[in-house]
């Protein structure tokens, strides 16, 4: 049976609901919390605001856009690394991502997504130009700074080297202190090495009185030689490999590949005797376990000169466990930063140009070229360091400036000595390498 609904029982349409408009949304009570919290929101939002601004260093822009750039570099890694030069180059809107590696690791290995790569010196920068010209994409370069190739020791070695006639300090030490930059006569060296004279028994010093690192408060057996990186990877390694070629074979480089082995196979112990190559010197250098280690390192003068500032500033006095030896033939190296981009050449116009940037460079140990004139600022240098009370290298226009072999018979020497895989082919014309 239907059932029937009057009229009365059926839901009302058409009429909308009621509202109390009168009551309070919020109680009082919470009505008065709110605007007690409300001022400290605030005031947090605008320390939040006032920290980006605080780390990006730019108060006009605080969320400007920050440009990621891809890099690959080798020593000159140290540079980027420092948080100050950081937040310079993040208050010009730069942030850079390393992938470290040696420089000749580097030029043989695929670089494509990359918009700079900073080898450490010219051969290695010279394949990569050399391999990008091939392949139709010529590449900028970039030489903000400078940083010799030296030898870093301890004062017991190096002492003990002068007193066998080796090594000779460098002039410009200050009265009563301690030399810290010593001249080292690279055939002598050299001569010792092939000798197989072991640091315990260097030899006999004029006038017939023994010499030896017992005089010195040490005792060591091992062969007297430089230690470097790894020579497949290294561009140190690689240059020191042509400096030590240049004076052994009698300050002449190869002109043939068959030259090239020739020379190579020649001086080929004088290196390999150092053992298992490490990837990075300077931090065994610098490192407790260093003077057992590694007695004689090679590595670059801004690693040197930058652990002095450090020390100085935070101890209140220098190093004076470590010291340097400069060969008495010389490469000048030439870091050089390739833009592969045109934000990797936004990037080398900056570091080239910027003058906080380039002073931080030499607060940092490296021997900043004048973005003029193009030349090694060595006086600006030596006045930082003075200013810091850190001696400064005085190094004499006297040294032999040695000359590295043609890049292609480096290629082969280095290849030879270090029974390294051979440099990768230039991609062809229109192939990503």
């Amino acid at each position: 049976m239907a059932t029937h609904r009057s009229d009365s029982d059926r839901p009302r349409q058409g009429r909308e609901p009621r509202l109390k408009v009168g009551a309070p949304a919020v109680a009082p009570a919470r009505r008065s919390l709110a605007r007690r919290l409300l001022p400290r929101a605030v005031a947090a939002g605008t320390a939040l605001c006032a920290i980006v601004v605080l780390v990006q260093g730019h108060a006009a822009l605080p969320f400007e856009r920050i440009v990621t750039i891809q890099a690959k570099m080798a020593s000159k890694a140290d540079f980027f690394e420092d948080p100050e030069v950081r937040r310079l180059l993040v208050r010009h809107g730069y942030r850079v991502r390393l992938t470290r590696m040696g420089s000749r690791g580097i030029a043989t290995q695929r670089y494509d997504g990359y918009d700079i790569v900073f080898p450490s010196g010219q051969p290695a920068a010279d394949l990569i130009t050399s391999r990008r010209a091939a392949e139709g994409h010529p590449a900028t370069t970039y030489r903000p700074f400078v940083s010799p190739i030296v030898l870093g020791t301890y004062r017991e070695y190096a002492e003990t080297l002068r007193e066998a006639g080796i090594a000779t300090p460098l002039p410009g030490v200050p009265n009563g202190a301690k030399p810290m930059y010593y001249s080292l006569d690279m055939r002598k060296f050299l001569g010792a090495s092939a000798a197989g004279r072991r640091w315990d028994d260097l030899g006999t010093a004029p006038g017939g009185r023994r010499v030896g690192i017992g005089r010195h408060g040490i005792h060591n057996g091992n062969k007297v030689l430089a230690q470097t990186s790894d020579i497949c990877q290294a561009n140190s390694a690689g240059t020191y490999l042509g400096l030590v070629s240049y004076v052994w074979n009698h300050q002449d480089i190869p002109q043939t590949p068959a030259e090239a082995t020739r020379f190579a196979e020649r001086i080929r112990l004088l290196l390999n005797d150092q053992g298992m190559p490490s990837s990075e010197k300077n931090e065994t250098y610098v490192s407790a376990e260093g003077k057992s280690i590694s007695p004689i390192a090679v590595i670059y003068e801004h690693q040197f000169l930058a652990h002095q500032i450090a020390a100085r500033s935070a101890t209140g006095h220098v190093d004076t466990e470590r010291v340097l030896l400069y060969p008495s033939a010389r490469f000048v190296t030439e870091p050089q930063l390739i833009a592969l981009t045109p934000r990797g050449d936004a990037l080398g116009e900056l570091i080239t140009r910027d003058p906080a940037l380039q002073r931080r460079a030499m607060e940092l140990g490296f021997r900043v070229r004048d973005a003029q004139g193009g030349s090694a600022t060595s006086d600006a240098l030596a006045r930082f360091l003075a200013g810091r009370g850190i001696q400064a290298p005085v190094l004499s226009d006297d040294d032999t400036k040695a000359v590295l072999p043609r890049l292609d018979l480096l290629e082969r020497m280095i290849e030879t000595v270090g029974d390294c895989p051979p440099a990768a082919p230039a991609a062809p014309p229109g192939e990503t390498p």
